[in-house]
């Protein structure tokens, strides 16, 4: 994970399908577990995000679910980093640590 000054030079966002509330309940009984979520949790439910970086997995159980993924987007914008695996492989936190090394978020 980031240390508490990298997380001042670095946003960290969740994006998912679900309502506010359902991202609430959710939130909720993750922070019941060790590693509870230390970032906002946006709700996308009419897929403007999933369907404006096509991301809509058409192989899952319900149409329109995204393939896991992780964005890295600049102050300006623009998409430096990003990781996309259609097999539904989840980026590790050493993973995303690299993207944000090699953008300049981190040290």
């Amino acid at each position: 994970m980031l240390s508490p000054a990298e997380k001042q030079n670095v946003q960290i966002l969740g994006i998912s399908l679900d309502t506010h509330e359902e991202s609430r309940v959710m939130a909720e009984e993750i922070a019941k577990h060790p590693g509870q979520l230390d970032f906002p949790l946006l709700t996308d439910v009419e897929h403007r995000v999933v369907d404006t970086y096509g991301l809509s997995n058409p192989a899952e159980f319900k149409a329109g679910i995204p393939y896991p993924c992780v964005y890295v987007i600049g102050k300006d914008g623009v998409v430096i980093d990003r990781f996309l695996d259609e097999s539904g492989v989840r980026a590790t936190n050493e993973q995303v640590r690299a993207m944000l090394k090699a953008a300049g978020a981190v040290s």
